[in-house]
């Protein structure tokens, strides 16, 4: 792990964030934007391209990973766009896409970039279904105390005026 420079005077932080179609990550994407607001930074959005069971054919991984990687940029330009319409113009972005499970990526965005600060996801507002399993898997998991960066954790079901309060 590289070491991390959130802890220097006058270091502008990244926000990490992993981006894909579940509801909560509005919720998570706008608190980031509000920290970012109140504290400088940028938000990283990061895309996951998970491997599919049928890897073995080079033609149909090439054709998956272009209907990811195209899937991915829509997202981001579609979050980016809800940024600004909600009055989050001035929000720098990058945008990231890694191939892996999304703990690997996680994991991975953060050894190479060292300005990254803090992860924030969105937890599942469907109580029955739990948090999610990426926020189960990190927040809960064996390795959650050792885990490089802090995690915020934001309920999926909050409103963007609950989020401006609460950030």
């Amino acid at each position: 792990m590289r070491k991390r420079r959130s802890f220097e005077t006058g270091h502008r932080r990244k926000f990490l964030l992993v981006i894909d179609t579940s509801q909560e990550v509005e919720a998570a994407l706008y608190y980031a934007a509000c920290r970012v607001q109140h504290s400088g930074g940028s938000i990283v959005m990061l895309y996951v391209i998970e491997p599919q069971d049928f890897q073995h054919w080079a033609g149909v991984r090439q054709v998956q990973l272009e209907e990811e990687t195209a899937k991915a940029k829509a997202l981001f330009r579609l979050f980016r766009r809800k940024l600004n319409n909600d009055g989050f113009m001035d929000i720098a972005t990058e945008e990231v896409i890694f191939e892996g499970t999304k703990v690997e990526a996680i994991v991975k965005a953060i050894d190479e970039d060292e300005d990254l600060a803090i992860l924030i996801l969105g937890a599942a507002a469907d109580s029955k279904a739990g948090p999610g399993p990426l926020v189960a898997s990190l927040a809960a998991g064996t390795d959650a105390g050792k885990f490089p960066i802090p995690i915020t954790i934001v309920p999926g079901e909050l409103t963007l005026q609950e989020i401006q309060a609460l950030a």
